[in-house]
């Protein structure tokens, strides 16, 4: 028994509140080292009458550790808790100072959850686990209403993008082409920035509280949101709060008046006056990009302002929710008030921040709901597209961000393949839909709420920024018809089985130095097992099953029959089968 690998610590992601009833518990122990872990639990104040052993599940492993989870539902809401780890007859028990030999005597020394407060409950929004996000570049989307274009304007699509040309694309044409949406099954939209600002990505705001007048306004706006609400879609807006604009007022002030001006504490200023030197801005900046100056969100005049924008884009003309910019270079206090303002204003709203890696100090309940997932994105990119790492080793990158993370942010962390700040996902993958649909089904039957970029439906290509900015295309002539129906049928599949959204999640088989990859999502309205070949040629995958007879959702019609507790599917080259348990 290896000791040293046991892992536990009574908060974050080991020991939290899944609902005002419910405690989740993990502990973390060498992979493959115990065959058994049980939970200890019980009331502090009468454990005599409340202890009880409670059976851990592996809930994932990695290439070094098996994570192991059980739920508690004390029924004074306090618990106490220690482990109970075995292996073969050998056991130990863990405790907060250490392992025993023998049982506790008493719960005096074992971990504790002191009680379960309703307000400290990290609760996300249910409608998230139900979404399908849309995320649209507004610039590039379509133009609705020419009146509005900005000098310079070129005819759409007329042209490869670049970081400083305009197409014209506007609010008006998101609601020309909102029955474009709805035939999609899109419920969510994601806007990138959509307040006033000099560029065409709009990162570089100049006023918080106007809409760009290229887009539209706020009417605008506000007659958009309204009309996805209608059709049962939800609106985010992108908040740039680390950081502002060149032409920004106060900034603008700064620039004018320097050490006088009553602004200069509203940035992180280095030496006055503001300028670029050999590349690097006396101010600091996002990344080192002078037309964006970084916001001093500790000050009490900025943090005012930003929450004044928040609240009132929520609570007038309500939005659904926020993606946070560059969300991991802001003060977490400011999150924290960033928080309470929005949830003020609708408790149902997602605030979404954008954090790159491991995101657990932003996900505890009082900051983010959840983060844009590229942790998870990478894991698909490496099996699915590039084929730099086996299934097993897939199964383990994921496994490990399973056991990273509560439960709650799992179910609505925000699931990508490709966005404004990356390559499309069809380029990546060299132009071979069979495993762009791979990847995008591993999306859509997985934790999370998948997002399309705008045009991935339709087959549009692009490499990194600009590239991947191109205009959607309208025309049909020009789209990629069967790859819409492919999303198309995809998203329906996904509302119609609740088991592909909030069902548990499993790996049957992960395949060491090869692409079979199986997996099942399961709760109470059925069983649904994806088996999915990654790989160049045909392959037969088995898997051990209960049930003697399974139909495939995809091949409607088809049937498999289990034989002596095994299940074998068949598939070509990059292909896949969905199957769903009959009942009996």
């Amino acid at each position: 028994m290896f000791l040293e690998a046991i892992y536990h610590r009574p908060r974050k992601n080991w020991s939290y509140a899944y609902d005002g009833n419910t405690v989740h518990l993990r502990i973390r122990t060498k992979k493959d080292d115990m065959t058994e872990v049980f939970a200890l639990t019980g009331d502090k104040y009468i454990w005599e009458q409340t202890m009880e052993y409670i059976p851990m599940k592996r809930l994932a492993s990695d290439e070094l550790f098996d994570y192991w989870e059980c739920e508690v539902q004390p029924p004074y809401r306090r618990l106490k808790y220690g482990f109970l780890l075995q292996q073969g007859h050998e056991k130990r028990w863990m405790t907060e100072y250490g392992f025993l030999k023998e049982p506790p005597e008493n719960p005096d020394r074992l971990f504790e959850f002191p009680y379960i407060n309703p307000a400290d409950v990290f609760t996300t929004p249910e409608w998230v686990k139900d979404a399908v996000f849309y995320q649209i570049f507004p610039e590039r989307f379509a133009n609705g209403d020419p009146g509005n274009d900005p000098e310079g304007t070129l005819a759409w699509g007329s042209a490869e993008p670049t970081r400083a040309n305009f197409f014209g694309g506007d609010l008006q044409g998101v609601m020309d082409h909102l029955d474009h949406l709805t035939e999609l099954g899109i419920n969510a939209i994601y806007f990138t920035p959509l307040f006033k600002a000099t560029t065409n990505h709009k990162y570089d705001t100049e006023d918080y509280m106007e809409i760009d007048p290229q887009f539209g306004d706020k009417e605008t706006l506000k007659k958009l949101v309204d009309l996805c609400h209608e059709r049962g879609i939800r609106v985010m807006m992108d908040a740039v709060f680390n950081h502002a604009g060149r032409t920004f007022a106060p900034f603008v002030d700064v620039q004018k008046n320097g050490e006088n001006s009553k602004y200069k504490d509203w940035f992180y200023i280095r030496s006055l006056p503001l300028e670029v030197v050999d590349g690097i801005p006396t101010y600091d900046t996002f990344s080192f990009e002078p037309l964006m100056p970084k916001l001093n969100t500790h000050n009490p005049e900025v943090k005012e302002y930003l929450l004044k924008t928040a609240e009132y884009w929520t609570r007038e003309i309500g939005i659904d929710g926020w993606r946070l910019d560059v969300a991991s270079e802001v003060g977490h206090q400011f999150w924290r008030e960033f928080r309470q303002v929005v949830k003020n204003a609708n408790p149902e709203a997602y605030i979404l921040g954008e954090v790159w890696h491991e995101s657990s100090v932003w996900l505890e309940g009082d900051q983010f709901d959840a983060v844009m997932n590229y942790p998870f994105t990478y894991a698909v990119m490496d099996f699915f597209i590039h084929h730099s790492v086996d299934a097993e080793k897939f199964s383990f990158m994921l496994g490990k961000q399973l056991a990273g993370y509560p439960l709650q942010a799992t179910e609505v962390a925000f699931n990508l393949l490709d966005s404004h700040d990356t390559p499309r996902l069809l380029t990546i993958a060299d132009g071979d839909k069979r495993l762009m649909k791979l990847a995008a089904l591993f999306q859509f039957t997985y934790f999370g709420t998948p997002c399309i970029y705008y045009g991935d439906e339709i087959g549009m290509e692009g490499g990194q920024d600009p590239g991947c900015r191109k205009c959607m295309v309208w025309d049909e002539n020009e789209q990629d018809k069967e790859l819409f129906s492919f999303y198309k049928r995809m998203i329906k599949l996904r509302k119609e089985h609740s088991a592909l959204r909030t069902g548990s999640f499993k790996f049957l088989l992960a395949e060491n130095q090869g692409g079979k990859l199986v997996y099942q999502r399961e709760d109470e309205n059925g069983s649904i097992i994806l088996f999915m070949n990654n790989d160049k040629a045909t392959q037969s995958l088995t898997v051990p099953v209960y049930e003697q007879t399974w139909s495939d959702l995809w091949n409607e019609g088809e049937t498999f029959k289990a034989h002596k507790g095994q299940l074998t599917v068949k598939l070509p080259a990059y292909g896949f089968a969905i199957l769903k348990a009959m009942q009996s």
